[in-house]
């Protein structure tokens, strides 16, 4: 096959991928929630003769496209939901229903959509299959967890998925090897203390005093412990503390989050944590707990042929130009629980345009992106795949 097919095809459809993108951007669902989301892209999927697979109890679809050649397997992903807040973007086409695709998901829909058209087109010439998942509940950290355990990966012998990004310029990729996404684990410290009069604090003991003591022990592991060449983040989020002004406060519940690349690091930080917040407290009277709650890995492409074969389908398709880099980033993604089962490759596409006035980053209530971009989005999802099955 010429490797230009695939370009012009992801040409052919930019309308398309365009007009989709805008169609999911008006009616955004939040996790767990996008039923309509899911609705319109079975009928999509079907519409192009694609089998589709859902889910009983759960959002999301996945759909498959038979190679005309027995092979491998390779799984395309792209996440669908949105994030609770009002859309100030003044686009023609936006939400209105308080809900917002301020994370580009609608774009990735889009970009899917327009590689799954491509992909039906060269069916024939595929030396496998190829399986859609367009994914519920990413901003929940562990929407994409269900989904390994149901075996939708079982038969998956790689994956690639691919994020729009605010602060990276359009029409530029960043496909680097190596950390790209931190991990995310949460966790929630509850402090017990004595309640007495604020003017005998004596009688008492302090919960406010010992959680405030607990935050910069912590933050002192981060800056002492913690090897300073390795990037780890805590953060305490909320604090929820005492009754009313002149009351020593007899319990503080705190929750924060923690982000690292490092999984060595990752799986000693809760009974290290365990240590300081509980002897801190002790050591003023108090008595504390931690529960720690661990969601997605770090984002690691680490697979050279992955790595590799990513790139060099970018290349064919648009030149080594358009790629470049971007400093890893301390925020987290699920796609780590596709990763840990199979090996996968993660990328970026930029939505940056100062020129037409796009210059807000992801979670921005102002976030859009440079429609311009979208198929070729869609040209790397369907190169990705047609090269990795042609990969011997």
């Amino acid at each position: 096959m010429r490797i230009m097919v695939i370009k012009e095809l992801a040409e052919k459809y930019k309308d398309y991928i365009i007009e989709r993108r805008r169609f999911f951007h008006q009616i955004p669902e939040l996790s767990f929630e996008e039923v309509e989301t899911t609705k319109a892209l079975v009928e999509e999927l079907e519409a192009m003769g694609i089998e589709v697979q859902t889910f009983p109890d759960y959002t999301g679809v996945v759909g498959y496209i038979r190679g005309g050649k027995k092979g491998k397997t390779v799984m395309l992903r792209a996440d669908i939901d949105a994030l609770p807040m009002e859309e100030h973007t003044g686009l023609p086409f936006a939400a209105t229903n308080g809900k917002m695709h301020a994370c580009g998901h609608d774009a990735h829909i889009a970009m899917l959509l327009g590689a799954a058209k491509i992909l039906v087109e060269i069916k024939d010439q595929l030396e496998g299959d190829v399986k859609l998942l367009f994914q519920a509940a990413e901003e929940s950290c562990y929407g994409a967890k269900y989904y390994v355990e149901k075996g939708v990966l079982d038969d998956v012998d790689a994956i690639f998925g691919m994020h729009i990004w605010g602060t990276l310029e359009a029409p530029y990729m960043c496909l680097e090897p190596g950390g790209r996404m931190a991990s995310c684990d949460n966790f929630k410290i509850t402090v017990s203390g004595q309640a007495a009069h604020g003017s005998a604090p004596h009688l008492g003991k302090d919960a406010i005093v010992a959680a405030a003591a607990i935050i910069n022990n912590i933050q002192t592991f981060v800056s002492r412990v913690n090897d300073p060449l390795n990037p780890l983040v805590v953060t305490i989020g909320t604090i929820k503390g005492g009754q009313r002004f002149n009351i020593i406060a007899d319990r503080v519940e705190m929750e924060g989050t923690i982000r690292t690349y490092s999984r060595e690091l990752r799986n000693t930080i809760e009974e290290r944590l365990r240590k300081i917040i509980v002897d801190t407290a002790s050591a003023l009277g108090c008595e504390a707990e931690l529960e720690y709650y661990y969601y997605p890995g770090p984002i690691i492409n680490e697979h050279e042929d992955l790595n590799r074969l990513a790139r060099e389908a970018a290349i064919k398709l648009y030149g080594e130009e358009y790629l470049v880099s971007m400093p890893k980033l301390m925020g987290s993604e699920d796609f780590a629980y596709f990763m840990e089962k199979v090996p996968g490759f993660y990328g970026f596409i930029g939505a940056l345009n100062k020129e037409k006035g796009i210059i807000y980053s992801n979670h921005s209530d102002k976030f859009t992106v440079d429609e311009d971009v979208l198929h070729r989005g869609s040209a790397l999802y369907a190169q990705f795949a047609h090269d990795f099955l042609a990969a011997k």
